[in-house]
């Protein structure tokens, strides 16, 4: 067996790897939920190769993304659901569908008609969807997957709300909002309601961010990594001083941060 640039190779290695007489045995005794977590791994190191710019990372870890849909397309193939061709067909009759104005005789003169187009196509999907498993109409907020991310999924059911008409009017209203959820919770009596007014909060605070166009999981992802690196800058004055970190006070560690901030926004 020999590397190639074809696909076909990845799905043939994938088989054999699953042979029941000459396969791994690791990988003899994966199954789709033990694989589960590792679909979800590889993207995030997906994303983190692309936000640190490093694309001989992001080569790597888009074959490690690649390799995951061929592993469970072999799987359902095993049990004759569906093999990596039905998955294929399935996402390139999805695209054409979805660009009539690229495949079709429709025109979008930008890209926020092509994003309506987008989305309205896929309401009729939906509703087709549910008439053929003989369903009710569907509810908009149906697909939106459970185990998104908090951040993300809060801020992909307002935007599917809003496609409804379901909206803050403006940027004010929400403004208005978050700080009646930050009073609310100053104002909860017990652990249950802070942890509810909480959840309140940041959830008012995603559709801020998506009423200004912020990214709300890529902007916590990066202020985490600030921290981190800023952090680490606190650690090392600490050291560079000769001053255990855990014995500094906060006085101390304040100034050493604000050192941190301050270079920070002189390199703006």
């Amino acid at each position: 067996m020999q590397p190639s640039r074809d696909i076909s190779r990845l799905v043939e290695i994938m088989a054999a790897l699953r042979d029941p007489v000459s396969g791994c045995p690791w990988d003899l005794v994966q199954d789709f939920s033990t694989i589960r977590h590792y679909t979800i791994e590889e993207a995030y190191e997906v994303a983190d190769a692309i936000e640190r710019g490093d694309f001989d990372d992001l080569r790597e870890e888009l074959g490690d993304l690649i390799l995951q849909p061929v592993y469970h397309a072999q799987l359902a193939s095993e049990r004759g659901l569906f093999d990596i061709g039905d998955v294929i067909l399935a996402i390139t009759e999805k695209l054409i569908r979805r660009h009539p104005h690229v495949f079709g005789d429709l025109d979008a003169n930008d890209a926020e008609a092509a994003q309506q187009r987008w989305e309205a196509i896929k309401v009729g999907e939906r509703a087709a969807k549910a008439a053929r498993k003989g369903e009710v109409v569907p509810s908009v907020l149906d697909d939106v997957a459970g185990t998104l991310p908090a951040l993300a999924r809060a801020e992909k059911l307002t935007k599917r709300a809003a496609t409804v008409g379901f909206d803050w009017p403006d940027i004010a209203s929400v403004v208005a909002k978050v700080e009646e959820e930050l009073a609310e919770v100053a104002a909860a009596t017990d652990a249950a309601g802070r942890h509810e007014e909480i959840g309140d909060l940041l959830f008012a605070v995603t559709n801020l961010a998506r009423k200004h166009g912020v990214d709300a999981e890529a902007a916590l992802r990066d202020a985490n990594a600030k921290f981190g690196r800023r952090f680490s800058f606190v650690e090392a004055r600490c050291r560079e001083d000769g001053v255990p970190i855990a014995n500094a006070g906060l006085e101390r560690l304040d100034g050493y941060w604000n050192e941190v901030r301050a270079a920070d926004k002189a390199g703006d």
